[in-house]
């Protein structure tokens, strides 16, 4: 395998592992104050087709964008509702959302435009284009640096850089502010962030709030990024993959970073190598799509060891009279 193919596999890693990461922070923050959010497939499809939607009818990816983070909020909105106002159960609600998102998004863009649930093919201003960096062109010819600047670290569409900016700024935002202190104290001891006269209430509500900006950014990346429209059910499974690399990166924000990234290399060289030929049989294409999903069990199963979620995790809290 030569330079120039593996750069373009792992070019196509760093932008499948764009909505993984970005959901996979989402759901770090809200289960890091103590709300377990199954619901992140959910919002990301939520928000892809309202992202693609708004482009395809305005012609302004912005807007798309904005579009796709509002209806993500929105659904985080009603599953803070139910899980921390109601005190409902978490699980239940994260499922209702994902079911609510998947007929929701078809019914809307068959009324909208008529297409089978798909909204029209972004082009032009309708969706993120790549961004050329700086001497990118110039640097092209220099020896194994040059093109790794060009095929693997430019080129990429503003959300990429978005999203792996995003893990230094929340690990700055968790471990090293008091907002991410009582963040993280909320998800161990609500209890006693109460005492300390902090809203737990507040904290759990800003939290699902961050997840579901993250959320919207992820779906919007995956219909005006990554591909150029909507189409049914297109997150296909990414929020549970997020969830699992959450699991895997035993909710730190670095950790998400390599986990996300694995994942995506998984999928990446899923999607290159298909039809494998073995000799006596052959890997259908039907094996080498399933291979991400199996092999996301398999190092959640066998690899990642003891992985504690913080303590307050999925339970609702009822202040003390």
């Amino acid at each position: 395998m030569d330079l120039f193919t593996i750069l373009q596999v792992l070019d196509s890693t760093v932008r499948l592992a764009t909505p993984l990461l970005l959901a996979c922070l989402a759901g770090l923050f809200s289960e890091r104050a103590g709300i377990f959010d199954i619901g992140l497939e959910g919002k990301m499809l939520a928000a892809a087709f309202f992202a693609a939607a708004l482009a395809a009818i305005t012609g302004s990816v912005w807007l798309g964008l904005l579009a796709g983070i509002a209806a993500s909020l929105m659904l985080s909105a009603i599953h803070g509702l139910a899980s921390i106002t109601f005190r409902g159960n978490q699980l239940i609600s994260g499922v209702a959302i994902n079911f609510l998102a998947a007929g929701m998004t078809v019914l809307i863009a068959q009324d909208l435009f008529s297409q089978g649930g798909r909204t029209p093919s972004l082009i032009g201003k309708g969706r993120f284009e790549p961004i050329t960096l700086p001497f990118a062109e110039e640097v092209i010819d220099i020896p194994v640096l040059g093109p790794i600047y060009y095929e693997l670290i430019s080129g990429h569409s503003i959300l990429v850089y978005v999203a792996f900016l995003m893990v230094p700024l929340s690990w700055w935002v968790l471990f090293r502010t008091r907002f991410g202190l009582r963040l993280r104290a909320v998800g161990e001891n609500p209890a006693a962030v109460d005492t300390a006269g902090v809203s737990v209430v507040g904290l759990r509500y800003a939290a699902v709030a961050i997840c579901g900006v993250l959320c919207g950014i992820a779906g919007a990346y995956l219909a005006t990024g990554l591909q150029a429209g909507f189409v049914k059910d297109m997150t296909a499974g990414r929020g549970f993959i997020a969830l699992a690399a959450l699991i895997f990166a035993k909710w730190r924000p670095w950790y998400a970073l390599y986990a996300c990234l694995l994942f995506g290399l998984l999928q990446a060289v899923a999607l290159r190598y298909q039809n494998i030929d073995l000799g006596l049989i052959t890997l259908p294409v039907q094996f080498m799509d399933a291979l991400p999903y199996v092999l996301t069990v398999v190092i959640l199963a066998g690899f990642v060891g003891k992985a504690i979620p913080p303590r307050a995790g999925g339970q609702p809290y009822v202040k003390e009279r």
